[in-house]
């Protein structure tokens, strides 16, 4: 059993991560970063999931440095959020540039003050076409750095970079996971807009594999 750092921040593949920790009996810490996104109402999300288990919960307020992350749509508010499929070229105005990066970096200094094994997060294989920061490659350089960064090497964990968001979705169905109480929607209104990228992602991850979608969707 090892003593594990995971990034949740609220949604459907994160909460997975979380209960897939738990299910292959280690020990879960989990950490959500604030960073000034629009939809700032998925660290409530990741509050409530970690509640519903009894995991420690942290959320690092980076708010501050919203400025450096320049004009997309996620961390800027002038910038409308893109609706449609990921596959569109339009999506790519949702990435913050480094995001993984820093919040990965703020969790694995927690796991090693607190001497944990490893750092995990939910990246997966849907996300590589838009966003760098989910590509294998980018996971295998973080998981390099993580185990040099501190005498207490540190394993990056990425159970999902090769599964896409269906597949996750079916391991989160297995597991128990309350899709219900995990945020998706990059516009962070009262309800799922249901046409934004993450969206229309995450009701095809629900019908591809058949499952019911519990998600309250305005469109």
């Amino acid at each position: 059993m090892a003593k594990v750092v995971a990034v949740v921040s609220g949604g459907m593949d994160s909460a997975t991560l979380l209960y897939h920790i738990l299910d292959e009996g280690h020990e879960a810490w989990a950490i959500s970063v604030d960073y000034g996104q629009r939809h700032v109402k998925e660290l409530d999300f990741a509050r409530q999931l970690c509640e519903g288990v009894g995991v420690p919960h942290q959320v690092a307020d980076l708010s501050a440095i919203n400025p450096l992350f320049g004009n997309n749509s996620l961390s800027g508010r002038e910038m409308e959020v893109p609706e449609g499929h990921y596959a569109e070229e339009s999506m790519k105005q949702t990435v913050v540039p480094n995001r993984n990066m820093i919040l990965l970096s703020v969790a694995i200094a927690w796991a090693a003050s607190n001497k944990c094994q490893a750092v995990a997060y939910g990246a997966h294989s849907g996300d590589h076409a838009i966003y760098p920061d989910c590509r294998p490659e980018f996971a295998d350089a973080m998981d390099n750095a993580a185990r040099l960064c501190d005498w207490n090497p540190i394993e990056l964990w990425r159970p999902f970079v090769h599964m896409d968001k269906g597949e996750i979705a079916k391991r989160g169905f297995d597991l128990g996971v309350p899709f219900e109480k995990t945020w998706t929607c990059y516009k962070g209104l009262e309800l799922h807009c249901g046409k934004c990228g993450a969206c229309v992602e995450r009701k095809e991850a629900f019908s591809a594999q058949g499952l019911p979608d519990p998600t309250r969707y305005d469109g």
